[in-house]
């Protein structure tokens, strides 16, 4: 559905990501995750082509459409909610105003009613005789009222207009979501909505979110965006962290283990490199050294935060022993 090819980004001499090739499929949900500032709204904005990478394409068949969830919350502040959420489907919309404004005409010609016919074919084709009922559908499962399809969005409040802007960017079946932190003022039950819509959706989605819960529900797989790298997991979050932890322990102890061997050489060096009888040996283990390299763990862009307690001593069988104890109370 969406092919990343090459692709890296920097800004002001920093790098935040590079060299990225990823395919997104039909049918499967990514959630892309990473630090603050490690670039996962910058790279939703590189795929719907707000932002042109420093590098390499990203490319998408012509005949597939993408929606994005939008952040203005005032853009659409002169149109009504049933307007905003139908602009979800662009082409459909434009339709719409062209048909209204063909038969407001006071000299509706024969090629105004061929023109007519033609848009209505192509109505009905992008189910325009169900998007008032698709639109109140979307609405009514974010949690408001169906009677606000007709009112002003300048007179919604900030968490109507989240779920009217969610609710315009899943509108249609567009073959492409993307969403950057859907979740946010949502309440619990418009989440799970959410979350429900998503499992059954049959194109890409692609949300940005620190909800660890919702990636856990919708995830069918992890984009991790982390040392200016931006790799593919498959699983959802859970998975992926389990995963990356065990990778970290594992690359720790090879570590150590390679750390362990260097000083045994540089040990055996040091003792023998001025005896004739092993210096041969220490000459070949000093040239061992020069090939054996500790692996550095490349610093992570997260911070995870931790509390450790270090004992003095290691406590002994016995915790606490507890004799002969009585209580009274009131005599």
């Amino acid at each position: 559905m969406i092919t990343v090819s090459d692709v890296s980004l920097s800004f002001g001499g920093q790098v935040l990501f590079k060299n990225v090739d990823l395919k997104f499929s039909e049918g499967n949900c990514y959630g892309v995750i990473g630090a603050n500032g490690a670039g996962k709204s910058t790279f939703l904005k590189i795929l719907n082509g707000e932002l042109e990478p420093s590098t390499g394409t990203v490319s998408m068949p012509k005949d597939k459409r993408m929606s994005v969830l939008k952040q203005d919350h005032f853009a659409f502040d002169e149109y009504t909610v049933l307007d905003t959420v139908i602009m979800g489907n662009k082409r459909l919309y434009d339709i719409m105003q062209e048909k209204d404004a063909l038969y407001a005409k006071e000299d509706f010609s024969e090629e105004d009613g061929e023109r007519a016919g033609a848009l209505e074919s192509e109505f009905a084709e992008l189910n325009g005789w169900e998007a008032e009922a698709d639109a109140s559908k979307l609405i009514q499962g974010l949690g408001l009222d169906e009677g606000i399809l007709y009112s002003q969005m300048s007179g919604l409040s900030g968490n109507e207009k989240v779920k009217v802007l969610l609710a315009q960017a899943l509108f249609g079946s567009p073959d492409v979501i993307l969403l950057d932190e859907p979740t946010n003022h949502l309440d619990i039950d418009a989440i799970r909505w959410l979350e429900d819509f998503l499992q059954e959706y049959f194109g890409t989605v692609i949300v940005v979110s620190h909800d660890r819960h919702f990636l856990n529900n919708v995830c069918t797989h992890i984009v991790d965006i982390d040392y200016t790298k931006i790799k593919m997991y498959v699983g959802n979050y859970e998975f992926w962290y389990e995963s990356s932890q065990m990778m970290q322990r594992l690359m720790k102890q090879q570590n150590k283990k390679t750390e362990e061997k260097l000083k045994e050489l540089q040990e055996f060096v040091s003792r023998f490199s001025a005896n004739k009888s092993k210096s041969k040996q220490a000459t070949a283990r000093r040239k061992l050294i020069e090939k054996v390299s500790v692996e550095e763990m490349p610093a992570s862009s997260r911070k995870y935060p931790f509390i450790g307690f270090d004992m003095d001593r290691e406590p002994g069988k016995d915790i606490v022993q507890v004799d002969g104890i009585s209580k009274t109370v009131d005599g």
